[in-house]
């Protein structure tokens, strides 16, 4: 009943949205908070592990559509908010069981933080996310609208999860469970990260991006119908290809590509549970 009802109002929109209109997005925004509903889930059958989930896209986008600016400051004075009313910052409580340290980090409404985050400051998590138990993410961080980030991972300090809200048949950025995402990391456009995988400090990666894999002597790379998706437990680092075009070979230039140099082993797990210790 509810992803008809929005996909109803997303593409039929009304001459002006009634009270039963808003209790129909409130209840879709409650879902979404409380991870019942998802942007992206995962699907065996894809062959990337997961399903866009179209009509919950609609229903975020119809949120920006129905909301009003509203003032949503705290003292207007010293610090001034205005947004739209229907994604206020998330309600949280003790019982939510996340850790947020002071220090100005936001958790927009209609994200789904799951429990035991730790949310080290400034971060910020955007409508329509989904972070899963036990992970953290760390100063500096963003993870974008739709982004899906699995179990107990480490998005480092400075690291960007992009969120693809638009197109509606876009596949996000996925993040699987155990994954480490290093400092200054950027993961965009739809990127899929499987599981343990591990991803070294200012590895970037869009849909633009071919990955070369120095252990399987593969290149991974986005087609029309798929996105780039990093190998379970790949450990990725920023490296560099020369250019082969005469000028480039004169000038002796290269371009940033990110290599596989290894999969994990004892001493890479060695090395990523330190971080347990300040959960």
């Amino acid at each position: 009943m509810l992803p008809s009802e929005i996909e109803q109002l997303f593409d039929c929109p009304p001459s002006r949205y009634t009270e039963e209109h808003r209790r129909i997005f409130e209840s879709f925004k409650g879902a979404l908070n409380r991870g019942e509903v998802r942007a992206a889930e995962p699907d065996a059958a894809s062959k990337t592990g997961w399903r866009v989930n179209g009509w919950v896209k609609k229903g975020i986008l119809l949120g920006f559509r129905m909301g009003k600016v509203v003032d949503m400051s705290i003292d207007r004075l010293r610090q001034p908010f205005f947004d739209k009313d229907a994604y206020p910052p998330k309600a949280l409580s003790l019982a939510s069981q996340v850790r947020i340290v002071p220090g100005g980090s936001s958790i927009r409404d209609a994200a789904y933080v799951g429990r035991g985050v730790t949310c080290m400051p400034p971060m910020f998590i955007n409508t329509g996310a989904y972070v899963d138990d036990g992970t953290m993410v760390d100063s500096h961080a963003l993870i974008g609208s739709c982004a899906q980030v699995g179990r107990n991972c480490h998005i480092s300090a400075g690291a960007q999860i992009g969120g693809v809200l638009e197109p509606i048949g876009a596949i996000p950025v996925i993040i699987e469970d155990e994954v480490m995402v290093g400092g200054n990391c950027g993961v965009y456009e739809g990127v899929v990260v499987k599981r343990r995988a591990v991803l070294g400090s200012g590895v970037i990666l869009n849909g633009s991006t071919a990955v070369y894999d120095l252990v399987r002597e593969q290149i991974y790379a986005a087609t029309d119908c798929t996105p780039l998706v990093i190998p379970e437990e790949a450990v990725v680092v920023p490296g560099s290809r020369a250019i082969s075009q005469p000028a480039g070979r004169r000038w002796a230039l290269s371009l940033y590509t990110p290599i596989i140099v290894k999969y994990r082993d004892a001493r890479t797990n060695e090395r990523v549970q330190l971080e347990g210790l300040f959960r």
